[in-house]
């Protein structure tokens, strides 16, 4: 391991969780679909070179306990280790641009594909998807429960001045709140918005302690609810709320033409382990307090290519502009449509 990268993890381990494989927040269980061997896009065997791999993903897949079970699978099939840094999307992403990941398991596309535009990542894949919902006291002091559309519900909890916890952090949960805001046309400020900048877990907990409402991911929701008072007011498109709400996560390999030192081999094992049935496998098994946290997407026989470069990249060199919100809606509803139990 190169010594920058040697000293960012021993720095890291001050502000972020750092952890050899996943390791899940106290008391959350880490139950799920075992590590059954099985055949995958990553072709099997121990790749070359360095055995060691850095991770950087959102704080959603480590409060879970999703990477308790997905990140020793991996190290057992390809003799390797795994060292995570969770933190929230926009830092984990940070953290790949400095050349201190290899590899980076995030939940915003608009900031993936910014770091694909800019040449930091290669090789995109979805891997799984859940959604956002609002939570918040079970008296829903500002009377926002069942509202089908999220921009009303936050414009409705401003004009109440009802107490908001928002991570704060630049996670893929913060920008889409901020999305909401900016939809709803509401700047934020004052005593009864509360920016923590925590993790989802961390934050979930100081709105139970203060009776407040928050944008929760569904997945860390469902694993932590046991231990809060807090109640889901605004369904997500999973249970057929606003597609707003929706919530992909992409794998994307650092280039090694930006960063000659990052562990591509490696990486792109452990993408295809991810997107391949074994690690499909997992994340459809893994269940917290009875619930399902995550859905897979990576399998498919109708091919996605959009998955690998900016969405409304038009193939001369450009994207984004050409990138249409209906579009997005329409794919992510197939998944939902596709994946999805009934009874969910």
């Amino acid at each position: 391991m190169p010594i920058q990268r040697r000293r960012f993890l021993q720095a890291a381990g001050v502000g972020a969780a750092v952890a050899v494989s996943g390791c899940a927040s106290d008391g959350i269980p880490a139950q799920g679909g075992g590590n059954e061997t099985g055949q995958d896009g990553s072709g099997g065997g121990s790749p070359p070179g360095d055995r060691e791999l850095t991770l950087a993903t959102t704080t959603s897949t480590y409060d879970t306990g999703l990477l308790d079970e997905l990140n020793p699978a991996f190290e057992a099939r390809f003799d390797a280790t795994v060292k995570t840094v969770a933190q929230g999307t926009g830092a984990a992403i940070r953290t790949a641009r400095n050349g201190d990941a290899d590899v980076i398991l995030v939940h915003a596309r608009g900031a993936e594909d910014e770091f694909l535009r800019d040449g930091f990542g290669v090789n995109r894949r979805d891997v799984m998807f859940n959604d956002f919902v609002i939570v918040g006291p079970k008296d829903d002091p500002a009377g926002v429960e069942g509202m089908d559309s999220a921009t009303e519900a936050f414009s409705t909890i401003a004009r109440a001045e009802a107490t908001f916890v928002s991570r704060g952090d630049d996670s893929g949960t913060h920008k889409k709140e901020r999305l909401i805001w900016e939809e709803a046309g509401v700047r934020p400020s004052g005593q009864w918005y509360q920016e923590v900048g925590k993790g989802m877990g961390d934050t979930l907990v100081q709105a139970d302690q203060s009776g407040a409402y928050t944008l929760a991911d569904r997945g860390t929701y469902l694993a932590t609810k046991d231990k809060l008072d807090l109640v889901t007011l605004v369904q997500g498109p999973l249970k057929g709320g606003p597609k707003l709400l929706k919530n992909p996560y992409g794998v994307i390999p650092v280039n090694p033409a930006k960063h000659g030192d990052a562990n591509y081999d490696l990486a792109m094992a452990y993408v295809g382990f991810l997107t391949g049935p074994q690690g499909q496998g997992i994340i459809d098994g893994y269940r917290a307090n009875g619930s399902q946290l995550f859905f897979p997407n990576a399998l498919s026989p109708e091919p996605n290519f959009e998955q690998y470069v900016p969405e409304g990249y038009d193939g001369a060199g450009n994207g984004g502009d050409a990138r249409t919100e209906n579009k997005e809606d329409v794919r992510f509803q197939y998944w939902v449509d596709q994946r999805v139990p009934a009874d969910f």
